[in-house]
């Protein structure tokens, strides 16, 4: 197959009047693309368990009013059973999950309850619609076997996880391809899986990452402290890897055979970036904060080195990064102060949206 046209744009045609479940929706990159669903005219049903952190841009952004919203359990079978029959979706993102390396260490069952049973517990939910075609489920970069080595993983490497977390997701891919093969192909649906990399952006105020921690200890006038500044990680805004989901989602639908299977979403491979680069740029953008550098023996094990090839991603869908890390860190941060002042938080993921799309302002 050709490549097609790079930098390509969900169609809000195709997504208008579009009955689309979101599971994670209640999350910080599940509100983002309800809010771009709904932008778009896409009629959105919402699985998720409530928001964990206070604030969190569920509320903040009426994401429970662009949606029509159930709280619940994904690892509750009988609950999404009934919710999914309801919502009768033609197209399901799945980014339900327990997202955290580090709770992964403190709840390990917890963890592989929610990212593998909860997983199969949707695909099995799935299986009795009829006007369903196009599934992407959303993993993580880190399902790779992690050797440590200075290359990026392609979408062929072996899966693996040291953590709870990564081997929870490794161990998700699997369930989303034996489902896919053995059961919803047959019934011409489509089924990707999505790899991204670290997602930074706006409304993000998550436990145990980078730029929320960064923002909790500057606004309270406290020094951040970081574990591993040397880390090394493939860092994208968060509308890069929602664009990917939605643009695939639109291949799955018109070329079912074609576009199946598993996909990175990340910045090129030169553009991984360390942590301690990452937040210099966003102190220089916040205007303020202290930070104590670590020296990387605080803590549980995490990979140190971790970068994704995209080159599939780029030919195959005509995805290609547009925000460098520089403007990421920089829109991210500029959300966080605006927000802080009392803007809206609606407001301010559409100026980050149509900025992304190049929308100019009225």
């Amino acid at each position: 197959m050709e490549p097609v046209a790079a930098r390509a744009d969900p169609a809000p045609s195709f997504w208008a009047g579009r009955r689309v479940l979101v599971t994670g929706h209640t999350g910080f990159k599940g509100g983002w693309l309800a809010i771009w669903l709904h932008r778009m005219g896409a009629r959105v049903t919402g699985f998720s368990l409530a928001p964990v952190s206070q604030p969190n841009l569920y509320h903040l952004a009426g994401v429970g009013e662009l949606t029509a919203s159930h709280l619940a359990d994904v690892r509750d079978a009988q609950a999404l059973q009934g919710i999914v029959a309801e919502a009768d979706p033609e197209v399901v993102f799945h980014l339900a999950a327990q997202p955290l390396v580090r709770a992964s260490y403190r709840d390990p069952l917890g963890t592989f309850a929610s990212n593998v049973q909860g997983t199969a517990s949707l695909l099995d939910a799935l299986r009795p619609l009829s006007a369903l075609r196009a599934v992407v489920a959303i993993t993580t970069d880190k399902v790779y076997r992690n050797l440590e080595q200075a290359f990026p993983y392609r979408e062929t490497d072996a899966l693996g996880g040291h953590d709870p977390y990564s081997a929870s997701k490794a161990a998700a891919e699997m369930v989303i391809a034996s489902y896919r093969d053995a059961f919803l192909a047959g019934q011409g649906v489509a089924v990707a899986s999505a790899r991204a990399g670290n997602v930074i952006g706006g409304g993000d105020w998550s436990e145990d990452r980078l730029i929320p921690d960064a923002v909790r200890a500057w606004e309270g006038q406290q020094s951040l402290d970081v574990r591993r500044p040397m880390a090394i990680r493939p860092w994208q805004h968060v509308l890069e890897p929602l664009c990917a989901y939605l643009v695939l989602a639109e291949r799955l639908w018109d070329s079912p055979k074609a576009f199946a299977g598993a996909y990175n979403f990340g910045p090129q491979t030169h553009e991984a970036a360390t942590v301690r680069e990452v937040i210099t740029l966003a102190r220089e953008s916040y205007g303020k904060g202290d930070v104590n550098w670590g020296d990387g023996s605080d803590g549980p094990h995490e990979a140190g080195w971790l970068a994704l090839e995209v080159a599939k991603a780029r030919h195959r869908l005509g995805i290609a990064p547009r925000w460098s890390l520089g403007t990421s860190v920089e829109r991210t941060m500029r959300w966080y102060r605006r927000q802080a002042q009392g803007e809206s938080a609606a407001a301010l993921c559409a100026e980050d949206l149509d900025a992304y799309l190049g929308v100019q302002p009225t």
